[in-house]
């Protein structure tokens, strides 16, 4: 074997592990160079080539059959019987790059979106919005009677608990409700109604005219006390208003005189000085 061209193979391998190097025969095989590296390097995982793919650095993946001869660099005068390879883990299943994630991405997103079609038309002309509206409002007119049912129904359960809080029965006649209150002069109030039966949900009529009168009278009273102080209060104004601008106007009278004529202000002390400003 001695004999035969030997070829020097520079492999290089991912990290941790170093580059390692090989003399082969020339017309070795590509699919015997794992052996050749477990053989050469046992303490590197080298030996199963399922796991691990050998290629040159353009990224070409030579054959198994192929003779390392054919691997020989194109320089040969610089690199005579010169081999560079590159050793690479195989990625198991393949997860896709980014653009593979993105397509992804977005094929979910585009099945969770909602399709909106409230702008379009149909064979009639009509927007599909206009028609959805329509049938909502068809639906809501239907359900009215319902509606108005349930409310109905909450009035009278919310009137029949009040008339059981304050003591009256609401299946209460006309005839039980003339008998006076025990312990009392005068008719009862609370178990008064009139001749026909009480109804939950309609208006009842207030019969109690002193009541009125009353509160009407109350009202006009607040009212006219309150107008009757606003008047007495603007009273006080005017009254304090003037007399504050007739001293004032006063006191600058005086002023004026004393300075423009000094030597007409008599020696007597008897004369007012008021005397003097007129």
């Amino acid at each position: 074997m001695s004999d035969l061209p030997q070829t020097s193979i520079l492999i290089q391998t991912f990290a941790p592990f170093p580059s390692l190097t090989l003399s082969l025969p020339s017309s070795t095989p590509v699919s015997e160079i794992p052996a050749f590296l477990s053989e050469r390097y046992p303490q590197h995982p080298f030996a199963d080539c399922s796991t691990f793919i050998l290629s040159s650095h353009s990224g070409q993946v030579p054959q198994n059959d192929s003779p390392i001869s054919l691997l020989h660099s194109n320089d040969a005068r610089s690199t005579p019987n010169f081999v560079t390879l590159r050793l690479t883990p195989r990625v198991l299943g393949g997860k896709g790059g980014f653009g593979s994630q993105l397509r992804a991405a977005g094929g979910r997103m585009s099945s969770q979106k909602t399709s909106n079609n409230d702008s379009c038309r149909d064979l009639s002309g009509r927007r599909l919005s206009t028609i959805k509206e329509a049938k909502k409002l068809a639906e809501y007119l239907e359900s009215e009677p319902e509606r108005l049912a349930a409310k109905a129904e909450a009035q009278k359960a919310k009137l029949e608990a009040l008339e059981r809080k304050l003591g009256i029965e609401p299946s209460a006649t006309a005839g039980s409700s003339k008998a006076p209150a025990i312990g009392s002069g005068e008719p009862s109030h609370l178990g008064s109604v009139d001749a026909t039966p009480v109804l939950a949900g309609k208006k009842h009529r207030f019969d109690d005219n002193e009541y009125l009168e009353q509160s009407r009278e109350l009202t006009e009273n607040v009212k006219s006390a309150v107008s009757a102080a606003l008047l007495k209060k603007k009273k006080k104004a005017k009254l304090s208003h003037p007399t504050a601008s007739s001293t004032a106007t006063e006191k600058s009278s005086v002023k004026i005189v004393v300075v423009e004529e000094p030597n007409t202000i008599p020696t007597n002390s008897s004369v007012a000085p008021t005397a003097v400003g007129a």
